[in-house]
Order: structure tokens, then sequence, then C-alpha cells
């Protein structure tokens, strides 16, 4: 198939790009790189545009007879969407809408879209299944679920088939060492901890350490980047295969704290790491644990590098290689 994915030359699109032309599909590249980096995207053909053109959608997706899209384009930073909302609903709601009219008008029938587990909030019940109340408690949660919300709709009223993907933690780099986690700025756990053992950040900052938690650190889910991936890809086919829609968790079904991720990171790299405790970060839930047995049943999803140590590994590997990252051009 010939799939369009938005955000693709960001951390989660280019590992799934990289893995959509290894299984044999075509792929265009749609980002206008506020995030994004012209060096992960070499195996596609990258088009530098924004979301909300919708001219350029529409003859994008048209002359290049796209017949499915993926769309990890957003906004995606807790701490930021309580800060700034409007360009929360801006980028997440409105762009991603002008995205889904022009598949209306052209025609495009299969969607994929990259959403979170924060449309949750603080849960209920561990682990989370999709059955679980939705109740964000910022911002970026609201977004992803609001255009959620819009997705039955769209297909009930024109027939969009789709599947939206509630990732839990993504963490890890390509194991083949090609790609990996760059972000400007940078906010999540692993990279930062592995920044600090490069000398590249002077210690490590704790949110938080007074939650209802062992420890009293904020619980995750990790999943590896890569097995994000292959969801993506099972999901787009078991739409071409006949499925009309659904929802699905990713996650490994395991929480680590963060001190517990700080010291599987210290073992790795074979340190003590400087460490220390500061306020909470407005919005972060204590714990969030996903429970993926939906898409395990339903489309066999089978993660392969589910042990933390073996994420936090390939991670160190490609920071090793590219302690600045990927080229700033």
């Amino acid at each position: 198939m010939h799939i369009l994915v938005t955000g693709g030359a960001g951390y989660i699109g280019s590992h799934t790009v990289k893995e959509l032309v290894k299984t044999g599909h075509q792929v265009t590249v749609l980002d206008n790189l506020s995030k994004g980096w012209r060096a992960t995207v070499n195996k596609a053909r990258l088009l530098k545009g924004e979301l909300t053109d919708q001219r350029l959608l529409c003859e994008l997706l048209q002359a290049e007879k796209i017949e499915a899209v993926m769309h990890f384009a957003a906004s995606s930073l807790v701490g930021e969407s309580m800060q700034c909302p409007a360009d929360y609903y801006a980028n997440n709601v409105t762009g991603s809408l002008v995205l889904l009219e022009a598949m209306r008008k052209v025609g495009v029938p299969y969607f994929v879209f990259s959403s979170t587990a924060a449309v949750y909030g603080e849960p209920i019940e561990i682990p989370i299944s999709e059955d679980h109340p939705t109740i964000p408690t910022n911002p970026y949660g609201a977004t992803k679920l609001a255009l959620e919300e819009a997705l039955p709709w769209y297909y009930q009223a024109y027939g969009l088939r789709y599947i939206s993907l509630r990732y839990f933690n993504a963490a890890g780099a390509d194991p083949e060492g090609e790609l990996g986690e760059d972000h400007n700025p940078e906010t999540h756990l692993i990279p930062l901890v592995l920044k600090t053992a490069l000398g590249r950040a002077p210690e490590i900052k704790i949110f938080g350490n007074d939650y209802p938690t062992p420890d009293g650190t904020c619980v995750r889910d990790y999943i590896h980047v890569t097995d994000l991936a292959q969801a993506h890809i099972l999901a787009l086919e078991a739409l071409a295969g006949g499925v009309d829609f659904s929802i699905y968790n990713l996650g490994n079904g395991n929480g680590y704290s963060v001190l517990e991720v700080v010291q599987a990171t210290e073992k790795v790299v074979g340190k003590p790491l400087p460490k220390t405790f500061t306020q909470r970060r407005a919005g972060d839930p204590a714990i969030l644990v996903a429970s993926a047995e939906r898409i395990k049943r339903e489309l066999q999803w089978k993660p392969c590098y589910s042990d933390l140590q073996t994420i936090i590994e390939t991670a160190w590997r490609w920071q090793q290689k590219n302690p600045l990252g990927y080229p700033k051009c």
C-alpha cells in the first residue's frame, strides 16, 4: 500500500516508517520538522508542510494515490499542554480535523491514529483496559480524546475505518542502531538519564517523590518503540482485512517507578548517576500501567523488546553513537 505518515520524521513516526518500508509498503512522510529531523527519513519521500494546509493535503492524497494514513503529527508534552492549551487544541484537534476532511474529500479509507494513555487520567483500576473511563487530567490527553470521539461519527457518516492506538510510555531505540530518540527539549525519562550518563546534563531531575507509590515516584509502563511500530502495521493490516474500527492499548503491562528506571539505567551504563528531587509536574497521574490483552488477542501483537533493561540498552547504544543527536539541519 501507499501510506501517508504524518509526523513521520519524529521519534515514533520514523521508527514506524522504517518498519513499513521493510514490510514492503510505499511511504510518503508529511512533517513540518518542528519536532522531527530530516536525517530520520532516508527510506521514504519527505514532504515538508503543515497539517492545517488542506489544499496541500488534498493534492498530496490524490496525486500520490494514498491508500491509508498513519497520523503521528501532534504536540505531546503534558507540562506544556497545561501552560498552552490553545496551542494543543489548534495542533491536535483542528489540524487533525483538517486531515480527516482531506481524507474524506479524496476518499482515503483507512486511518491509524497515534493516541495516548493520557486519555484515561487518574486510573481507578490497574492495569488500565480500553474500557476504563476516559477523564483526562491535562489538555494533551483531552485533545487526543477529542479526536477519538470524532472518529466514530466519521465512520458512521463517511465510512472512514480507523484504529486508535493508546500508547503508554514509548522508549528505546531502533535495535539496528539507525534511529533513536532526539527531542528538543527532551522530556522523556530514559534519554534524560542517558544524557546525564554522557555528561550532557549535570543531574537527573525527578519530579515529585510524594506520590502514592512504593517509593513515592511516578510509575509508568514502558514499551519499546519498535514494538509500537509493529503494532501500527498490524492495525493497518486489520483495517485492510475488513476491520471497521477499534481502540487498543499499547504497553507491556509492567509498571516501573522513576527511581527503578534510574537504577536500571545505572546498571546499563555501569556507574551511579547524580539525581535530585523537585516539585511535581502539573497533570501527571501517579500510576499508568496498561492492559494490552485486547491487541494481543485480536491482532496477535507480541512485543519483542519488553524487558526494561533491553529497552534501555537499545537507547544507550544509539546515544553513545549519537551523543549530540541527529544532524541539526
